[in-house]
């Protein structure tokens, strides 16, 4: 009962990937306060804040600009439908921590411990760093208690994760079903009815190029083009020229210890004599006479504690150990335990303790105090958080001025440059559509190439680009939109369509010959040399046709299937001989039902969210960004 699980290791990575990116905690509403009334989500009455949606908006366009690097089209996340995601992800990490919680999971603080041990963006030299630590959480504006929490909450949610994905079922059937599928392997040979083979057949009429040009003179058109200074404002301008001193950080510390304080902890051990909450109250009186000579036996001689724990504790976990449950801090047990151990002082032992699990002797071993970390430790993270507080403070005064710098002075940036003391800058050609860049975002896209810019030649509006970022622009030199020429693109135009015809033709052909062969005749085909295929190795043949392959009557062999193919023309395969894999040795079989499992727990976790879902007080309020916001 009290012998929890460790989690596994990946959760670490989960974590890893929540340090490397911009915080954005899904849990941050319990720990950060929001002055918006209206709330994006609330889930059983707990709302789920604006702040907290916006963050979590970030991480993930982080997250997909790291995987797409210059595909990355932030416009994307403009849409109702990705911010509606983020939103229900949000709702389901809120109702899978709340489900955790109502099933008794917990985590100890323990395993937060060795969690946030093993990041290794609070490590130096290869070891945890607690200066470390405390510095990368305050640069994010995060105390280790706010963090501590977030892990936990990680955690939490991984449990019960974990207990329906691991638990999955998987019949014998089913996997020896599963094995014979993917272990099946298909001696096949291919032959392409290639369409450069037809080009040279294929020809195209003037007049067909002229209608294809009218009818898609978009195709090629010149995008409007822009060139423009501008100037950027951020906050970490501000924050190199943030001064504070080492007694500022002093005075901070001094009037927020508890910030850097751990939580206090206690040692205890126990004797549990289980009788379940709905036994026969003749079962349950049985039992308390017993716990009740035990502690006689106990108060006698306080030093047996240990061994009568060995002798009689029911609790597997911790009887071996006299007992012990080594050190935990408030929220780790059932509250009437909890209760009894905080009211003890180190070598007391308490009446009889009545829970869920049956009656329980306690006895209090020691105290941790909560005691705060050294000053030395923690100045760097608190000047760093104090640079941050004052400017957050100043840039919130300057954006002001900078936006009615950049209004009011219309037709030069020059004094916005110099309110802020930074340069005037040059972009490159951007293109009207197109992302040039971070700062170049849709909304800043649509100032950049609006009327007012363009031919009243006015600055534009200072924009918001990304958190505590804006920026102003006024345009150097504008291209328009312009078509290029038929006689420009004629050639281009006669190439995609003579390849077009020549597709066609080699489709037909290719069916033609598909027909032909499954009929018998053997027209004169370059066939390669035979390959043998599994539904996991299949060389260069894409999906669909692998499946059309293993879908091929195999009593009666040679069996034919073809498909087009935009590359290729069409591709003809011939399926000669259908070999049954070998039997899989225990640990392969093994892996498969493993494989089962994991995908029929992941279903009935999906299931059980779902039901979840149903069953909760769920109010959804589509919230707008920064970007939304005129």
């Amino acid at each position: 009962m009290f012998d929890f699980v460790r989690e596994k290791r990946r959760v670490v990575q989960i974590v890893l990937v929540l340090i490397i990116l911009p915080f954005a905690f899904f849990g941050l509403e319990s720990y950060q306060s929001s002055g918006e009334s209206a709330a994006p989500a609330t889930v059983n009455g707990k709302k789920i804040s604006q702040p907290e949606f916006e963050t979590a908006l970030r991480q993930q366009q982080d997250r997909m600009r790291q995987m797409l690097g210059a595909n990355f089209d932030p416009a994307m996340f403009e849409t109702d439908e990705m911010k509606q995601a983020v939103l229900d992800n949000l709702v389901a990490q809120r109702l899978l921590i709340e489900r955790a919680e109502a099933v008794g999971l917990t985590v100890t603080d323990e395993q937060v411990a060795q969690v946030i041990d093993g990041i290794d963006a609070f490590k130096e030299g290869g070891k945890f760093d607690q200066a470390r630590y405390a510095s990368a959480l305050a640069s994010q504006d995060m105390s280790p208690l706010m963090f501590e929490a977030r892990v936990k909450d990680d955690l939490l949610g991984q449990q019960l994760r974990e207990a329906y994905v691991q638990n999955g079922y998987a019949s014998n059937t089913a996997t020896n079903n599963i094995v014979a599928i993917n272990e099946q392997q298909r001696r096949v040979s291919v032959a392409h009815v290639s369409v450069q083979s037809f080009v040279a057949q294929a020809s195209v009429e003037e007049a067909a190029i002229k209608a294809y040009y009218d009818q898609n003179k978009k195709e090629f058109q010149l995008p409007e083009q822009a060139r423009v200074e501008y100037v950027k404002f951020s906050i970490n301008d501000l924050m190199a020229k943030s001064d504070v001193s080492s007694e500022d950080a002093r005075k901070y510390y001094d009037e927020h210890l508890p910030e850097f304080s751990t939580p206090e902890q206690r040692q205890a051990a126990h004797i549990l004599l289980n009788v379940a909450a709905t036994a026969p109250q003749t079962e349950q009186d049985a039992v308390r006479a017993k716990a009740e000579q035990l502690l006689k036996q106990i108060r006698k001689n306080p030093a047996q504690f240990a061994e009568l724990a060995k002798l009689h504790s029911q609790d597997p976990g911790s009887a071996a150990n006299g007992g012990d449950l080594g050190l935990f801090g408030r929220g780790m047990m059932v509250k009437p335990f909890e209760d009894a151990v905080f009211s003890l002082k180190p070598g007391g032992i308490s009446e009889l303790v009545k829970s869920d699990f049956g009656y329980h002797i306690i006895k209090l071993v020691a105290v941790k105090s909560s005691d705060p970390l050294a000053f030395d430790a923690v100045r760097e993270a608190i000047l760093t958080k104090l640079r941050q507080q004052k400017a957050s403070d100043n840039f919130a005064e300057l954006a002001e001025k900078f936006s009615n710098t950049v209004y009011e002075q219309s037709d030069t940036l020059k004094p916005a440059a110099e309110l802020l003391g930074v340069q005037i800058e040059q972009s490159a050609w951007l293109v009207k559509g197109s992302v040039a860049g971070e700062i170049w975002t849709p909304k800043m896209m649509q100032a950049v190439f609006g009327d007012d810019a363009v031919k009243n030649r006015r600055n534009t509006a200072a924009i918001e680009v990304a958190a505590d970022t804006m920026v102003a622009a006024r345009l150097l030199e504008h291209k328009p939109a312009t078509a290029r020429a038929l006689a420009e693109v004629r050639e281009m135009i006669k190439q995609k369509l003579m390849r077009e015809k020549a597709l066609d033709m080699a489709v037909k052909q290719g069916k033609m010959l598909l027909v032909q062969l499954q009929q018998g005749s053997k027209p004169v085909l370059d066939w390669s040399v035979a390959q043998t295929i599994t539904h996991a190795q299949h060389g260069a043949l894409d999906v669909a046709m692998v499946r059309q392959i293993f879908q091929a009557n195999k009593s009666k062999l040679p069996q034919y299937v073809g498909a087009e193919s935009q590359q290729d023309g069409y591709v003809l395969v011939r399926v000669d001989d259908v070999r049954e894999g070998d039997k899989p040795d225990e640990v392969k079989l093994a892996r498969y039902a493993q494989q089962l499992r994991q995908m029929t727990g992941d279903e009935l976790f999906q299931a059980y969210l779902a039901d979840a879902r149903l069953k909760a007080e769920i109010k959804l309020n589509l919230p707008k960004t920064a970007a939304d916001k005129p």
